[in-house]
């Protein structure tokens, strides 16, 4: 384990809540046509997911919808089936600060700015910098896993599923709960 790593991740933690804190979006949903654009944060550890993921995006392209993923991957060299995508950018270890933010990382920050229509939190093991991203991420609305030991959940609409989760059936859930809300004019709240 890193030096102080734990103590350095609870820092970078209590940080990213006053920084959410302080951060305002307005939550905005109406219904799935009118979804253009849906950015995707996900767990990169495990790259044969990814396979998965990209056949969500060729679904969501067909529909005329832009995916947008953003990935943590710890490990040294990204694997050859992660490099070159177009519609994929990854965080690695040298663009986290010391608290574990990835504030070096230009695809982070611009991940966190771009107004998604939806963002769909695929970071099941909690893992900081993309904790980071979805926190501050500026999207209309924002879908992820349900955890009762979260303290501060960030996300407008939550999924309860069995452990372990399998991408293929949370991403089939997200769209199912999506295609069910509809709403007359965007809904609008403060956060």
């Amino acid at each position: 384990m890193e030096l102080f790593g734990e103590f350095r991740q609870k820092m970078g933690i209590y940080i990213l809540d006053r920084k959410g804190a302080r951060s305002k979006r307005k939550v905005q949903y109406t219904n799935i046509e009118s979804i253009k654009k849906i950015g995707i944060v996900w767990d990169a550890s495990n790259n044969e997911e990814f396979s998965i993921l990209s056949k969500f995006h060729h679904k969501m392209n067909d529909k005329d919808i832009k995916v947008k993923i953003i990935g943590f991957y710890a490990g040294r060299d990204l694997p050859n089936n992660l490099t070159a995508i177009k519609y994929f950018s990854c965080i690695r270890k040298p663009e986290l600060d010391f608290f574990y933010k990835p504030i070096f990382s230009v695809e982070a920050a611009t991940f966190i700015k771009t107004r998604f229509d939806v963002l769909i939190d695929i970071n099941f093991d909690k893992k900081f910098p993309l904790y980071y991203v979805s926190t501050l991420s500026t999207a209309n609305f924002k879908v992820g896993l349900w955890d009762s030991r979260n303290r501060n959940p960030i996300f407008d609409l939550m999924i309860e599923l069995q452990r372990p989760v399998r991408i293929e059936k949370y991403l089939e859930h997200v769209m199912y709960y999506l295609e069910m809300i509809k709403s007359e004019s965007p809904e609008t709240v403060q956060k």
